[in-house]
């Protein structure tokens, strides 16, 4: 029996891809006939009868590990071949993150390290010059008089959601700051472990980030610093209302939200400017690190650790920017 010409085999790769390929099965195409599930079933002895050179008809060896998606690939490859196109191009995904999303992490292939190449609007990343967070090295720093912050927050309406990334609270009512001669409202609290911020080079438990925003859009973050003593009260309301995963959403009571009692007794602080710690590291944001660290329990810093055990972004290099701090 002759063996078969290129259009036959085109017409044998056309049925199988037609009828699908088996999961189980791997397709093998050569000069004789197509196998696999829904396709033309090729015929080993058949080939052999007739001594037809190049004839193939090989099923999975014993105990060999099968890769249906390689035996498609497989299968585009020789229809394009056949048709005199380019073979087909296979898009390599990250499964850890949703198909078409460029979905950053805090680790692995989509970690600090690639931010600024998983979108075009997240090049500032990589690019930006004042990025955030910064080691502070006080014999560096402008030492001096400055302005006190107004804080003025108030019991408040908000919600607490996990976004996959860290826990925060969404915040409502009239809070903010002033500073600047602008006021700032508070837009939403987040948490960090281990704090992102290092003073000296010294490592934190955790941070809170307050996240405010003025009449012009402009971002004013203040962090507090957190280190295991005393439980702290805030936090205990904060976590007593922990979402249970991603996406999740629970609102406080009315009113039982006040986050004056997560503030330090000194109000003094590093200033500098900088950008968000996470996508699109947007710069040109205020960034004031209070000086005196606030107490949780170790009970406390667990609760969050267990969730989110390392969601810092590293120190980025400061590239000559001025550091205030205020005495």
């Amino acid at each position: 029996m002759p063996a078969p010409s290129a259009k036959e085999i085109g017409n044998q790769v056309r049925r199988a891809l037609a009828g699908g390929v088996d999961r189980d099965k791997e397709l093998t195409v050569g000069g004789g006939s197509a196998a696999g599930g829904g396709g033309a079933a090729a015929d080993g002895s058949a080939a052999s009868r007739s001594g037809a050179a190049g004839a193939a008809a090989a099923a999975p060896a014993p105990n060999r590990p099968v890769n249906p998606r390689a035996s498609r690939q497989a299968i585009r490859a020789r229809a394009a071949e056949l048709a005199g196109r380019p073979p087909p191009t296979e898009e390599v995904v990250d499964p850890a993150r949703p198909v078409g999303e460029a979905h950053w992490a805090y680790h692995g292939i989509n970690g600090p390290q690639t931010w600024g190449r998983l979108k075009p609007e997240y090049a500032t990343c990589a690019t930006g010059q004042r990025q955030s967070p910064i080691n502070i090295e006080e014999s560096a720093t402008l030492r001096g008089p400055a302005e006190a912050i107004g804080f003025d927050y108030q019991p408040s309406n908000a919600t607490i959601v996990n976004d996959g990334h860290t826990v925060k609270v969404d915040m409502n009512g009239d809070n903010g700051i002033n500073v600047r001669g602008s006021r700032f409202h508070l837009i939403q609290v987040h948490f960090h472990h281990p704090a992102e911020e290092k003073v000296n080079f010294r490592s934190f438990a955790m941070v809170a980030h307050l996240v405010h925003r003025n009449h012009l859009g402009q971002l004013a973050v203040v962090a507090v610093l957190l280190e295991p003593g005393e439980a702290n009260p805030v936090i205990n309301h904060l976590w007593t209302y922990m979402p249970l995963g991603r996406g999740d959403r629970v609102p406080f009571p009315a009113g039982s939200v006040n986050l004056t009692g997560l503030l330090p007794q000194s109000q003094l602080y590093y200033q500098f400017m900088g950008s968000l710690t996470t996508p699109p590291c947007t710069e040109d944001v205020l960034w004031m690190v209070l000086k005196q660290p606030v107490t949780i329990s170790q009970d406390q810093l667990r609760l969050f650790a267990q969730q989110f055990p390392n969601n810092a972004r590293p120190v980025q290099p400061i590239n000559g920017r001025v550091v205030r701090e205020a005495r």
